[in-house]
């Protein structure tokens, strides 16, 4: 029996959210799996047409993961465990270190939840809950050497890079929907990402102006919901992009994949901003999977996503020069089809079937 406890999963919308139901659904082909996870809307039905063993915990969140911690030990002493797998630092921070200290346990780090400067009261209650476990896995090399960075144990980090279960097949009237989203436009581009400032959809969007006059026919979608949505909304006003740039706040996981799949370019050239940083970036292989090069940051993990000039490119997400000479060179000489075919190649290696082999080979 493999168990995880997790504060992020499906129907919650997220990376993290998309890896941890990845890595649950990929361990059923090698024992059951009984998942500790938060209550979300809708996560009655997605339960039932799921074939994990889900648990949800419900309440205040002060009160939710200390009932979560209880529920864990009653299970792990009435059963035998083969692995426990922890989505965060704070997943295994109430979790009585002597009733796993027997059980192989993995904490996965991501890095901005672990962006915490030595000696800080959220490092200090960071280091000693990772203590507890027997493996934490980075998901790139720049989260390991930005664990090792702030008291991390480095004999404890191992790098695994998140898996992928895409592609997926999609629903024709799925299908319809975003070719009429896109139409008749060239270059297609999309973002699927949390709104925040970390994201550079600012940046993106006086980028897509600037592109107007040498392709008169662009297209922009972004998919995601966040603090910044009132601000880009002013800002696509502001430039006058209502025609070129759609905003979908909240979409369908089959409308989100039909878009991608639609779609010639995914953008999205993160940056550091206060301590968010991207770590490995999951979108950029969910569009790999359907055959869609990527443009994105140069900061954090985001080369672990990305070969530069081979899936896509790199460049420097606070500057819009770098934007937009990056997309110009990821279309020209039909380069967008040459990247497109890479990252296919290169997604397959990330497929959850041989990902999650890692893990057992550290059990």
């Amino acid at each position: 029996m493999f168990v995880i406890s997790t504060r992020n999963f499906p129907p919650d919308i997220g990376g993290i959210q998309n890896l941890m139901e990845g890595l649950a659904n990929a361990l059923v082909s090698h024992g059951p799996v009984k998942v500790y996870a938060d209550v979300f809307q809708d996560s009655e039905s997605y339960d039932k047409k799921s074939n994990l063993e889900i648990e949800r915990i419900s309440g205040f969140k002060i009160f939710r993961k200390y009932r979560k911690a209880n529920l864990i030990h009653e299970f792990i002493r009435k059963n035998t465990v083969r692995a426990i797998f922890f989505d965060h630092w704070k997943s295994i921070e109430n979790i009585n270190e002597d009733i796993i200290k027997n059980i192989p346990s993995f904490c996965l780090i991501h890095s901005k939840e672990i962006n915490h400067l030595k000696g800080t009261y959220l490092n200090k209650r960071m280091v000693k809950s990772l203590k507890k476990t027997k493996f934490v896995i980075a998901n790139s090399n720049f989260t390991k050497s930005l664990a090792i960075k702030v008291g991390i144990d480095e004999k404890i980090i191992n790098v695994i890079n998140p898996g992928s279960n895409y592609p997926i097949m999609v629903e024709k009237n799925y299908a319809n929907q975003a070719k009429e989203i896109f139409g008749d436009s060239f270059p297609k581009i999309i973002t699927v990402a949390r709104l925040d400032k970390r994201k550079s959809h600012r940046n993106i969007l006086m980028c897509i102006r600037n592109l107007k006059s040498k392709y008169p026919k662009i297209k922009y979608v972004s998919i995601g919901n966040g603090d910044e949505k009132e601000n880009l909304e002013e800002l696509r006003k502001e430039l006058n992009l209502e025609n070129e740039v759609t905003l979908l706040y909240k979409t369908t996981e089959q409308l989100k994949v039909s878009l991608l799949s639609n779609s010639n370019l995914f953008l999205m050239p993160s940056v550091i901003y206060k301590k968010s940083i991207e770590g490995f970036g999951i979108s950029f292989l969910e569009a790999s999977c359907y055959g869609v090069g990527s443009i994105g940051g140069k900061e954090g993990g985001q080369p672990d996503a990305i070969k530069h000039e081979e899936t896509g490119l790199l460049c420097d997400g606070n500057r819009l020069d770098s934007i937009y000479s990056s997309v110009c060179k990821f279309f020209e000489n039909d380069n967008h089809i040459k990247f497109g075919k890479n990252a296919l190649e290169f997604s397959k290696k990330f497929k959850w079937s041989k990902i999650v082999k890692k893990y057992l080979e550290l059990i």
